[in-house]
């Protein structure tokens, strides 16, 4: 198969699809053939770090590559993936696993696709210099006006080499060889928030890192007045799990369980609970609240995200609302913070149900949503 011929078998879903989204970008190409040198590899020792749909992983085993390990952090990303192996004839051709030391053992070939944060580059560069082959050469693309010099100074931390590509279709290639012996791996990393009096922890993907953002800061001062008979509750898409932990150390009989599709978020949170003595909150890595029975929670607690990539959007802060609305039992509450500019006070009306403010500032506002005890007519009676 040639790679033509596999990325036209290539799709998004499970993720949006349209006809301006491709599940195959420039960047993608340029990074394989800046890999195929490399190729094939011997057994183990290709790894893919956020492959988005599956392009990376898939066309380094097309090109030869055997014993492919593959780490992305959402899991649509996975699913795709998966959904994009059986139908190439491709399945079993890869392993997935955590992005930890073991994913990077022996390894003699890196591919990534640039993360925007300089802390998840930091992590991806420590681990592979600590853990991969000697020998190993780490290839990080992206689109050129997301790429900047910070970048190189991360990867020089970890390698003693590193140049960059020509740029290609407002793409390129920044190239790492020769990782420095002394470099050990430093995430999770965990700093006190005074305020809170919570000890925040963070892997490099994590939104926010160990600040706590302003919006989570208002809805945790709100939770006090939260649901007060309620005996379980989701935080839901729950980043370093700071929500959780606010609620479960104030009310130690409340079942609480957190979930996120990012696996730096799942990971993150664990270690926050953890450090807060607060094992018994369930972290799970769950996309929208998918493994969590309809109509079995009193309390959802959500700081949903906004942007998209670089554009702001409601969308995905709406599927997040619309399965709240479906885990909540009936006279069940959602509580949720979003930045005042945004629309989501019709949408919570629209999809959860009568909806009050319960705390603002000059950026932010935390309403509370009620699930109707009965449900309320369409717009035909029915």
């Amino acid at each position: 198969m040639t790679p033509e011929e596999l990325f036209a078998q290539l799709r998004r879903e499970p993720d949006v699809e349209a006809p301006d989204l491709v599940a195959v970008d420039a960047t993608d190409r340029l990074l394989l053939d800046e890999a195929a040198p490399y190729l094939p590899g011997g057994p183990g020792t290709v790894v893919v770090v956020d492959d988005a749909y599956g392009a990376l992983t898939l066309g380094a085993v097309t090109a030869g590559a055997s014993g492919v390990r593959v780490s992305q952090d959402l899991l649509v990303g996975e699913q795709a993936l998966a959904a994009n192996a059986g139908r190439t004839g491709l399945a079993g051709t890869y392993r997935s696993l955590p992005l930890d030391a073991g994913l990077f053992a022996g390894a003699g070939l890196v591919l990534a696709k640039a993360p925007r944060g300089l802390d998840a580059l930091r992590e991806l560069t420590e681990l592979t210099a600590a853990a991969a082959d000697p020998d190993v050469v780490l290839l990080v693309g992206g689109r050129v006006k997301h790429m900047t010099l910070g970048m190189n100074d991360v990867l020089r931390a970890g390698f003693g080499e590193v140049s960059a590509t020509l740029a290609r279709q407002k793409s390129r290639v920044l190239v790492a060889r020769g990782p420095r012996p002394d470099v050990r791996p430093t995430f999770p990393r965990c700093r006190r928030d005074a305020d809170l009096g919570l000890d925040v922890c963070a892997h490099g993907a994590a939104f926010a890192g160990t600040r706590v953002d302003a919006g989570t800061r208002l809805l945790a001062s709100a939770l006090a007045g939260a649901a007060p008979d309620a005996r379980t509750a989701l935080d839901l898409g729950c980043g370093t799990g700071v929500l959780a932990a606010s609620l479960a150390r104030s009310r130690p009989g409340l079942a609480v369980t957190a979930t996120d599709q990012s696996a730096a978020a799942v990971a993150s949170a664990r270690a926050t609970l953890t450090r807060a003595g607060l094992e018994r909150v369930a972290v799970q890595r769950d996309d929208a609240a998918a493994g969590v029975a309809d109509g079995s929670v009193d309390l959802v607690v959500c700081n949903p995200p906004f942007h998209l990539g670089a554009a702001v959007v409601t969308a995905a802060a709406d599927r997040l609302f619309a399965a709240a609305a479906r885990v909540l039992r009936p006279g069940g509450e959602l509580w949720a913070v979003y930045n005042n500019r945004l629309p989501h006070r019709a949408a919570l009306r629209r999809l959860v149900g009568p909806t009050r403010v319960a705390a603002a500032d000059r950026r932010f506002t935390v309403t509370v949503s009620t699930r109707p005890l009965t449900k309320v007519p369409g717009p035909g009676g029915r």
